[in-house]
């Protein structure tokens, strides 16, 4: 079943507050929490100031930066009353992610600078944990997070990490906190929400792998979709986009999206990429909508969005895209859009779109 991340928030938050109130009579202040360079206090602080700054964006609809605000504990609070404060902001956080609508997005800046409410979630949720884990590791006491909790994160905003052996080792390996085999160190690292795109009546929503694997079955991916949708295409590349998350191989900005429609935030089809731009910078992209939608334009308004998205990027040249010869309202489309036919075979027609002029 689908997760909008609250009850996620909610449990790394009860997990952290549990395991630190063991040990909330010790001196949090002069002890290092793990590899960072705060304080075991300092870093507990952290963890609510990260709580509620996502709660504020969410709730606020903050567009264009941070909402400024701080927050500070009461002169004389001690370790247990830091965890109080941490419990508080967990609850607007996982208040905020309940209330927030499906289309709400706030500002973030990791990488496209902004988050939706699952983002959210997930970012709280990997400042829960991986803090957490720094305040224990200074405290040499055990910390395990729920392994779901990891992977709730990792297919959400680590969405170019491959998986690993485990969901909780796989994720302290990409913040730069432990070892796999077989893979360099992290020294540097950042998460990434998914990529919007917009166009005059549609958004284009970046599929997560979480999104991906619940489309690729009989789930809804966590879109609300038009006549019964998503269509069987949309639920087989939704399979190749998972297949390139467990393979290592995805990078989120050229996989699928979701065409969302404003005016009700239906989602109506999907299109997307086959893969990053190869060597001579060609792109492949492909497309389909649920049989209600089409003959309105929509696909042809996604299509010169995406591939004006992907020609403003420096690894890509050409947008090419294989339709089968029956399959005219597709042609139409791409005619369009601006492609034109390059090549046929019995099979497929090739259509190319490319770079106008210099860059």
């Amino acid at each position: 079943m689908w997760t909008t991340g609250a009850e996620q928030v909610e449990q790394a938050v009860a997990e952290c507050v549990g395991v630190l109130g063991e040990v909330a009579g010790r001196d949090w202040t002069g002890v290092r929490a793990g590899r960072l360079e705060w304080s075991c206090r300092e870093t507990a602080v952290h963890i609510a100031e990260d709580l509620i700054a996502y709660a504020g964006q969410l709730a606020g609809r903050e567009r264009d930066g941070y909402s400024p605000f701080e927050l500070s504990l009461e002169e004389g609070s001690d370790n247990a009353g830091a965890l109080r404060v941490i419990a508080s902001m967990g609850a607007l956080l996982a208040a905020a992610v309940r209330t927030a609508p499906r289309e709400v997005r706030a500002f973030h800046p990791y990488p496209f600078r902004s988050a939706n409410r699952e983002g959210f979630a997930a970012m709280g949720v990997a400042e829960v944990l991986l803090h957490t884990h720094d305040i224990a590791e200074g405290l040499g006491i055990t910390y395990e997070p729920d392994p779901a909790l990891c992977g709730f994160v990792l297919t959400r905003i680590f969405p170019h990490v491959q998986p690993g052996p485990t969901p909780w080792r796989t994720l302290l390996w990409a913040t730069g906190r432990g070892e796999l085999p077989g893979r360099t160190p992290v020294t540097e690292w950042r998460w990434s929400n998914n990529l919007v795109l917009d166009s005059e009546r549609l958004t284009l929503q970046g599929v997560t792998p979480a999104a991906a694997t619940d489309l690729s079955t009989v789930g809804d991916g966590g879109f609300a979709w038009l006549d019964g949708g998503p269509a069987e295409g949309t639920r087989v590349g939704a399979g190749l986009v998972y297949k390139q998350y467990e393979d290592g191989v995805h990078r989120p900005e050229w996989g699928m999206y979701v065409l969302v429609r404003r005016e009700d935030g239906r989602a109506l089809g999907a299109m997307g990429f086959h893969g990053v731009p190869d060597e001579a910078g060609r792109v492949e992209v492909g497309y389909d909508l649920v049989e209600a939608a089409r003959g309105h334009g929509y696909a042809t308004e996604a299509l010169r969005a995406l591939s004006s998205w992907a020609l403003a990027r420096p690894e890509a040249l050409v947008v090419v895209a294989n339709v089968e010869p029956g399959n005219l309202p597709s042609q139409h489309v791409l005619a369009r859009a601006g492609f034109t036919r390059v090549a046929e075979d019995p099979e497929h027609l090739t259509y190319e779109l490319g770079v106008s002029g210099d860059r």
